[in-house]
């Protein structure tokens, strides 16, 4: 069970931080949780291809979560020339309609696949990849999810959640993965001291929380709640009994020196566990390394 962090940003336009995405492979299943603009970019600098994932899990459909998802999803079905199982998804109301938006017969992509399952060109390219005719258009398996749901496969197991963010215009899910080899809980865009994900993440291995301002800079109540600070992030790791906490979704008024090393201070007296500075591209291990000594 690996997890790597592919997009740790927020929608301001970054070329240190993608939009939010991650990367969790648990045997012969590759699951991405969210693709936001950027985050298939670093993805293929892990050295995985597109028609590797297995899964798809979408917190809410804010577009800093999701602009890549239909790169992700037509590189797939193009690059995997009929050969590879159709991607299952899950995701809030309304993405069925989303879907059908962007591969349906009148959606965004229409076109280019009316093209690519009927010039001969297309097919010729198609047949080469190892390709058999007729063409099949893309055909996700698409399963809308809310709170309580959950999703079992042979080797692991995802509890829905919910969180504080975009309600009620966005249904925003916090997810919980378990396997054999530990537990992850993924908050979303969860802010506040939300009692929800505090029992979703509960005694979870890792939980990663969005960490978008440092505390007592908030315009108002509800944007605390919407956002959240380090010292919610904090006081949720803490309640939630968890063994790490990974930092996510960072401004760039954050991100920079003396105001993260605060931050990871005053969390760490409100928190024992283990305090990740998340980063495009960070592999983390379930288990932290022990503590070498040096001789």
């Amino acid at each position: 069970m690996r997890l790597t962090l592919l997009g740790t940003g927020t929608p301001a336009p970054s070329l240190k931080r993608m939009g939010s995405g991650y990367l969790l492979e648990i045997e012969d299943d590759v699951i991405v949780f969210d693709h936001g603009p950027g985050a298939h970019q670093r993805f293929l600098e892990t050295g995985r291809k597109a028609t590797s994932v297995t899964h798809c899990f979408l917190s809410h459909l804010h577009y800093d979560h999701f602009m890549d998802f239909p790169r992700l999803l037509m590189t797939r079905w193009d690059q995997g020339a009929g050969k590879v199982p159709e991607l299952e998804v899950f995701g809030p109301e309304p993405l069925p309609r989303i879907m059908e938006q962007v591969i349906g017969r009148d959606g965004i992509y229409s076109a280019d696949i009316e093209a690519r399952t009927q010039h001969e060109m297309s097919l010729e390219i198609y047949k080469a990849r190892g390709g058999e005719l007729p063409r099949r258009p893309p055909a996700p398996r698409v399963q809308k999810v809310q709170a309580g749901d959950v999703i079992e496969r042979s080797n692991w197991r995802v509890t829905v959640g919910s969180g504080w963010h975009a309600e009620p215009y966005l249904s925003c899910l916090a997810y919980r993965i378990e396997s054999s080899a530990g537990s992850i809980c993924y908050s979303g865009d969860s802010g506040g001291v939300c009692p929800d994900i505090i029992a979703l993440a509960r005694g979870c291995d890792i939980l990663v929380h969005m960490n978008h301002f440092f505390s007592g800079t908030e315009p108002s109540e509800a944007y605390r709640r919407s956002c959240g600070n380090h010292i919610d992030a904090a006081q949720v790791a803490r309640e939630a009994g968890v063994g790490t906490v990974v930092l996510t979704h960072i401004t760039e008024q954050i991100d920079q020196v003396r105001v993260r090393e605060r931050i990871i201070r005053e969390m760490a007296g409100i928190f024992s566990g283990h305090i990740i500075w998340g980063e495009d591209l960070l592999e983390i291990p379930i288990e932290p390394p022990p503590m070498l000594r040096i001789d």
